[in-house]
């Protein structure tokens, strides 16, 4: 199994990444602020004004580790990565996939019902720990709406068909996303989902969540030797992750939606931490992002136990785990997509 290693997130303006032996230094003025062996890093993240020397960069590539390039409020920008990895083979077949509709629909449809049974089961959760608590109603109406059209995708074997009831369960969910907000509902509100840019405190931390898996996702993807530009459910795009994004819709509601609300519940996160920009749209500070990222990363080291595999593993490694099982898929390895169900 794949061994769960650091991500290194920078978000200090003006940082400065060098390479110092077998070693990232992190600069601050010229002053050496951190310093991280390469070994022990899956990939880096810089948020905003931070750079990195061309040493550096030969280094991560020759060593795999994946450098990220985001804005100060997490908007991706841009990767450098080292030679593509996998048989090129896998990427043909994967390729041949993409436009062939029973082959793309198959992994669609696996990918579908796994979000919406994880969003179902995020709403039922909620329902066990707060059975009489305001707006109990409407998730479990929207539980079982969810439940209904689990069972409609299972049967639907065109692509538009099942894109169309993905469309479906992410407005159920999303309609009763505001419930599962327990606290300070004056400064965290779901009203819909909105980005680019976000225009509230809600819809800020959850695209900023969002950018964090979708990166690891492709960085998952790229390692075992599968295109993350050639999705199945999402179509093609250029510039767009499509088969991260693919893969992200069933882990969102896990890793991403779950951690959103554990930091505004327990209160991690203050809504002074949010900021409107003159265009309208919201911002976190500095120390809000640090907060966020801290969390995410301890997230990422939970123990579950994996529906398919049946082994207990980090959080974190899921993605490389779906992305493995995928391309076991493509190869002819397995009969179908495990898809992740958690439970």
């Amino acid at each position: 199994m794949k061994q769960l290693l650091n991500t290194l997130y920078v978000t200090t303006q003006g940082a400065y990444l060098a390479r110092d032996g077998e070693a990232v230094t992190v600069r601050v003025e010229k002053e050496t602020k951190l310093r991280v062996p390469i070994h022990t890093l899956s990939s880096i993240v810089c948020f905003g004004n931070v750079s990195c020397s061309p040493f550096l960069m030969g280094l991560c590539g020759e060593r795999n580790v994946a450098l990220a390039f985001l804005t100060e409020n997490g908007r991706f920008l841009a990767r450098v990565h080292g030679p593509v990895s996998g048989n090129v083979l896998l990427r043909r077949e994967q390729y041949r996939w993409a436009d062939l509709e029973e082959r793309a629909a198959a992994v669609a449809r696996s990918v579908v019902m796994a979000k919406i049974a994880n969003c179902r089961t995020v709403l039922l959760r909620a329902l066990r720990e707060k059975p009489t608590a305001e707006g109990a109603d409407d998730l479990e109406q929207a539980a079982r709406r969810l439940g209904r059209l689990l069972e409609t995708v299972a049967g639907v074997a065109r692509l538009e068909e099942i894109r169309g009831h993905e469309g479906d369960a992410a407005r159920v969910y999303f309609a009763a996303f505001d419930w599962l907000i327990g606290v300070s509902k004056d400064e965290f509100f779901f009203r819909g989902r909105n980005r680019r840019p976000p225009l509230d405190n809600m819809n800020a931390l959850l695209s900023f969540v969002y950018t964090l898996l979708t990166h690891d996702v492709t960085a998952a993807l790229e390692a075992v030797g599968l295109d993350p530009a050639v999705g199945f459910l999402h179509r093609d795009r250029p510039g767009r992750p499509s088969l991260a994004l693919d893969l992200v819709e069933e882990l969102r509601p896990v890793i991403a939606d779950r951690l959103a609300l554990s930091l505004i519940n327990r209160r991690q996160v203050q809504a002074s931490g949010f900021k409107r920009t003159e265009s309208g749209g919201v911002t976190m500070d500095d120390a809000t992002r640090k907060e966020v990222l801290v969390a995410y990363q301890k997230r990422k080291h939970d123990e579950i136990q994996h529906p398919f595999l049946n082994e207990r593993l980090e959080f974190g490694v899921t993605p490389h785990v779906q992305a493995m099982l995928l391309a076991r898929f493509v190869r002819g390895d397995l009969d179908g997509y495990p898809s992740f169900l958690w439970k």
